[in-house]
């Protein structure tokens, strides 16, 4: 059975990436790319789903792994009574191939290891025919798909899966190399593991150092904006929300979704966690992935894209998954593509007017795109739609998606003002004026003095945390003052916030998914605008501290059974992170006036 979410560690090229287990097991791959169909997929199913694991064959005492400096490069030492072993696993910048690079180092005294390696293509399903190449590498192919696995280390097959038991002594070094390849082509050159890891370690050095952030959280946000680095597929620039599907929101239930896709929605977000801490190249890249995926009639704009842009994100279920633990069922694809979700529009113009205050390129086409996109906003924003949360019930008039519609002609309007650039502008302005005053008449109410979820809800939704944020109203409104004390009564939970309001499910004794680590993150901004700053920090330690040992968070905690939930890792929530950081250092070195990062161009 997979360990816990917490338990696994990253690796990744940029173009996709596997998650190692605390005890040498490789059970999630996607290859070559996040949306291709996994090669090892134990971490959704069973071992015989696939996985490669690499261990000590005798108990192990203790173990520890860490990332080797600001890398993506993963150490796991592991002492046995006989010696002391430690396990170097990497995927290299990608050159022709993808190559999974695994070095056993020989610490102290030695130790017998075990190879297990079990490839299964097709998400777990297909057994790959196995043979030998010319130069003695282990070739597996099914379809479309090859893996080369070159080691000096003798292996054998045996119940479909391919072995070997090897002896490391102090100061030898044992590489294996598992390689993809597209089966119609010609097997990939092999690789020089020990010269890989000299250049990889450059590689996240060099990227490394670009990092402009220098405050107390340099740590945290250094861990968390490599882990966006590695959810950015590098050839197109956009970046997965995470490179896993269907870990359950819920342990053991039935929200379990597929999240190798990218979302509009993470637009600004994502742009000021690279912008604000010296990543202009990656951020430029975002908004030139923007704009090829949005293009087009603004009508068919959609709330997420594949990772080059594709529409079609059809879903479907892998029967023959047990699920994460037991929780089904499987999906792959996201059906949720197709959904009306009104407030992308106002994180898509929100993106182009904050990159042209950054003073980023933009593309000439962009400011007509953006105009065409306002032009259909007009005709919709009075709509119901399906949330921010996609939720897969009736539509409503959801309070945030409202508010994100004022964000879309508010930044135009700015736009417009502050750039020269031409547009209705007296038109936009009545429509913002409009929309502004039909939020607050509706979606606010008095009784709880609280803004809710939709028109005519009595239940709250943490969405509407970020009202101060997009400056919607002033920080210390009292209509946001008492949404956040409305919030904290009833949609925190042991000191962190769920999105979805327990009263929705007045039956349900436990919350139906643990609590949503974006969101309680969007509370601490929303302390730091008003003025409360050593609250902010103490929520941003308190999401800080469930980081597993190496800093990877998942989209969501269970404060009963205190384990990680959903996707992992997952962008949005170290998004969130690296910007609560930002705000939180940038309050502190100015405390009378708070430069919020999401808000100051507002």
């Amino acid at each position: 059975m997979a360990g816990n979410i917490e338990d696994y560690a990253l690796i990744g090229d940029c173009e996709t990436a596997a998650l190692v287990g605390r005890d040498g097991s490789i059970e999630w791959l996607c290859w070559p790319s996040f949306d291709s169909e996994a090669c090892f997929a134990a971490l959704i199913g069973t071992e015989d789903n696939g996985r490669w694991k690499v261990a000590p064959a005798d108990a192990v005492v203790r173990c520890s792994r860490r990332y080797r400096g600001d890398s993506l490069i993963l150490e796991t030492t592991f002492e046995t009574s006989s010696g002391i072993i430690t396990l170097i696993d990497f995927m290299p910048p990608r050159g022709t191939a993808s190559d999974i690079v695994r070095l056993v180092r020989g610490d102290c005294g030695v130790v017998k290891v075990e190879m297990h390696l079990v490839i299964r293509f097709g998400f777990g399903v297909a057994i790959p025919w196995v043979k030998r190449g010319e130069d003695g590498a282990l070739l597996a192919i099914g379809g479309p798909d090859m893996v080369v696995l070159h080691t000096p280390v003798e292996t054998r097959g045996e119940n479909m899966t391919t072995v070997a038991e090897f002896e490391v002594a102090e100061g030898d070094t044992v590489p294996l190399v598992l390689t993809y390849g597209a089966s119609h082509l010609p097997v990939p050159t092999e690789i020089d593991p020990h010269q890989a890891l000299k250049d990889t370690e450059e590689f996240w050095a060099e990227w490394s150092g670009r990092c402009t952030y220098q405050g107390e959280y340099r740590e945290l946000v250094m861990r968390s904006l490599i882990t966006l680095k590695a959810l950015t597929f590098a050839p197109s620039g956009g970046i997965v929300a995470a490179p896993t599907t269907s870990l359950p929101e819920k342990l053991g239930g039935s929200r379990n979704w597929d999240y190798r896709f990218c979302w509009l929605r993470d637009a600004t977000f994502t742009l000021f966690a690279l912008m604000n801490n010296g990543y202009t190249e990656e951020a430029a890249a975002w908004h030139d992935w923007l704009l090829r995926a949005v293009a087009g009639n603004p009508a068919n704009m959609q709330i997420m894209y594949g990772i080059y842009g594709e529409r079609r994100l059809l879903e479907w279920q892998a029967d023959w998954l047990a699920g994460y633990q037991g929780a089904q069922p499987v999906r792959i694809g996201n059906a949720a593509h197709a959904q009306l979700q009104l407030d992308v529009y106002g994180e898509l113009i929100d993106a182009f007017h904050q990159w042209r205050h950054a003073d980023i390129t933009l593309d000439g086409e962009s400011w007509a795109l953006e105009c065409k996109v306002l032009q259909h906003l007009a005709k919709i924003w009075d709509q119901p739609d399906s949330g921010i949360w996609e939720l897969r019930g009736p539509r409503q008039h959801y309070v945030s998606s409202k508010v994100m519609t004022w964000v879309a002609f508010d930044r135009g309007i700015k736009s417009v003002e502050q750039f020269g650039l031409k547009a209705p502008l007296a038109e936009w302005r009545a429509l913002r004026e409009k929309i502004h005053a039909d939020v607050c008449a509706h979606g606010f109410d008095a009784a709880q003095n609280a803004f809710v979820e939709h028109y005519g809800a009595k239940v709250l939704d943490a969405s509407v945390l970020l009202i101060p944020a997009v400056g919607f109203l002033p920080p210390r409104d009292p209509r946001v003052l008492g949404t956040l004390e409305a919030i904290e009564r009833h949609l925190m939970v042991d000191g962190f916030v769920m999105r979805h309001d327990p009263r929705e499910q007045p039956d349900q004794t436990e919350p139906v998914e643990g609590a949503f680590l974006a969101c309680s993150l969007w509370l601490a901004d929303a302390y730091v605008l008003a003025g409360e700053i050593q609250r902010a920090k103490e929520l941003f330690d308190r999401v800080a501290g469930i980081a597993n040992d190496l800093g990877l968070l998942a989209e969501e905690y269970d404060t009963t059974e205190r384990r990680q939930a959903g996707n992992f890792p997952q962008a949005l929530t170290h998004i969130a992170l690296i910007n609560t950081a930002n705000n939180l250092t940038a309050a502190k070195a100015s405390a009378e006036k708070p430069a919020m990062q999401r808000s100051k161009q507002s």
